[in-house]
């Protein structure tokens, strides 16, 4: 008889959704334009990214939580940071490189239901 092995750990990755939401929404945001379009979009990401930072607190990983809420800062539509447009075309590629990287880093063991 074979001893059977205890079933390998299933993950979800609970910030995949919000991230690739936030990353379409970072690529197509220099075809937005100013007023109340950008608004729409720097609300959409700040609160993507706190969503994903709270994905992130309860997986564990608290270093994506500090990143993200540098990015729901940079992003927030409240007390809008104010950059020429070249660094928001960077920003918005290298945040959207983040959202897509956390949401495939950020998972959490599948508990039985």
């Amino acid at each position: 008889m074979h001893a059977s092995r205890p079933p390998e750990p299933q993950f979800q990755r609970n910030a995949l959704a919000p991230g690739i939401l936030a990353a379409i929404a970072l690529f197509l945001s220099p075809l937005v334009p100013e007023g109340l379009g950008a608004t729409i979009v720097r609300f959409a990401v700040a609160v993507l990214a706190l969503i994903v930072a709270w994905f992130a607190v309860q997986a564990g990983q608290w270093w994506w939580t500090i990143v993200f809420l540098a990015v729901a800062v940079f992003w927030n539509p409240i007390v809008a940071v104010e950059v020429v447009y070249g660094v928001w075309a960077i920003g918005g590629v290298i945040g959207a490189v983040l959202f897509l990287t956390a949401g495939a880093l950020i998972k959490n063991e599948r508990t039985p239901s």
